[in-house]
């Protein structure tokens, strides 16, 4: 891959540390060894302001709804999209949220998880121009009112994600929050608890609404997500890894140049993505059969792009997810939006190539990715 310029928000572009609390915040920075770059000191000493606004407004959301929000269990068991970055799980979900049967987290919700259901009534009118336009890794719009990955808020919740690497990368990995199989008890209680607390709270948004969320990384916890939401359902989304890795790769860079509180060493990502994959579908091939025939969903993103009303007509029939007819002008609507996107395009790397058929083998094989399929790689 070549070399690209490093991505950067505008200074007045809020980062997911700003919505922590001051608890989870300095214990953050404390386990890095308050290890921030001297030009990252003014996005840090902003966010240490936020975490005491943060916590009165969680005060006052908290005295309004709390009680409710531990007594109203969720109506409907949530629907999860699941899938490797860059697989199209964005797609699925911004197709699935066209239908108002569903309720879904908003960036706003994840960037603000103690407080939205109190501050998310003016805050994302009053302050919405703070955001950039699209999101770091690619051209996808971007908005307080848009679907958001829930890990984000888990994390400002104080939760183990794969995602606090963005925040000080040259502090190591956290690959270990992937799967949830390898950290103390407390941590995996604690992940448990966020994962509750946030849901309780998104379903008062629309009591009686099923919730519907998508993070790459559920796709390693399919047995804790099960042990919380016994009946849930799953959509999974594969994808050439040969588009897949390197795009990732591109993601990882470029988020963390983006929100980092560290000005990231230049190393090579290739390995670290790979560990990921690995893990990630070793753990989801493992516990997949858990999940009931009836209440789960797989499809290709060829498939999907090629046939998208068609893919999601099937997905509601297998799943029970209702008359997909009433939906269908909806979903149609938001395709004509979006049919000038642009996806990127990556040169062809012949050692990443390789890479990819040795460490990828598993995947290539079951979801049936070889060297037919050589014409699509190129594209992101």
């Amino acid at each position: 891959m070549s070399k690209e310029r490093r991505a950067t928000l505008p200074m007045r572009s809020p980062r997911p540390w700003h919505g922590m609390t001051p608890a989870v915040w300095f214990r953050l920075l404390a386990a890095n060894r308050f290890a921030v770059s001297p030009s990252r000191i003014p996005t840090a000493f902003s966010i240490s302001i936020f975490t005491w606004l943060n916590l009165a407004l969680s005060w006052i959301s908290e005295a309004i709804y709390g009680r409710r929000a531990r007594q109203t269990a969720l109506a409907r068991p949530p629907l999860f999209v699941l899938g490797h970055w860059r697989t199209g799980t964005t797609l699925v979900h911004e197709l699935l949220v066209q239908d108002p049967q569903f309720i879904f987290p908003t960036t706003y919700d994840c960037m603000a998880p103690r407080h939205f259901l109190f501050s998310g009534r003016f805050v994302p009118k009053w302050f919405g121009w703070l955001l950039p336009k699209t999101r770091p890794m690619d051209d996808m719009a971007v908005g307080f009112d848009r679907p958001q990955e829930d890990e984000f808020a888990l994390m400002i919740l104080g939760a183990g994600s794969p995602y606090l690497e963005w925040g000080f990368p040259n502090s190591g990995s956290r690959t270990r929050y992937l799967t949830l199989h390898d950290i103390p008890p407390n941590e995996r209680q604690h992940w448990r608890w966020a994962m509750d607390w946030f849901m309780r709270r998104l379903n008062l948004k629309t009591p009686g609404a099923r919730i519907v969320v998508k993070s790459p990384a559920h796709t390693a916890r399919v047995k804790t997500l099960l042990d919380l939401y016994p009946d849930a359902r799953f959509v999974h989304i594969v994808r050439d890894p040969h588009v897949v890795i390197p795009s990732a790769i591109r993601t990882w860079m470029r988020m963390t140049d983006a929100v980092s509180l560290q000005i990231r060493r230049d190393r090579p990502l290739d390995d670290h993505i790979f560990d990921m994959f690995e893990r990630m579908y070793e753990s989801f091939e493992r516990d997949r059969a858990l999940i009931p025939e009836a209440n789960f969903y797989e499809l290709r993103y060829e498939d999907l792009i090629a046939d998208p009303l068609g893919q999601l007509e099937a997905m509601y029939s297998r799943l029970g997810l209702g008359d997909f007819e009433t939906v269908r002008p909806a979903v149609q609507k938001y395709l004509d939006g979006v049919k000038n996107y642009r996806t990127n395009r990556y040169d062809h790397d012949p050692d990443l190539a390789a890479k990819i058929h040795t460490r990828c083998a598993s995947y290539l094989d079951r979801y049936g990715y070889n060297s037919a399929t050589a014409g699509q790689r190129s594209r992101d």
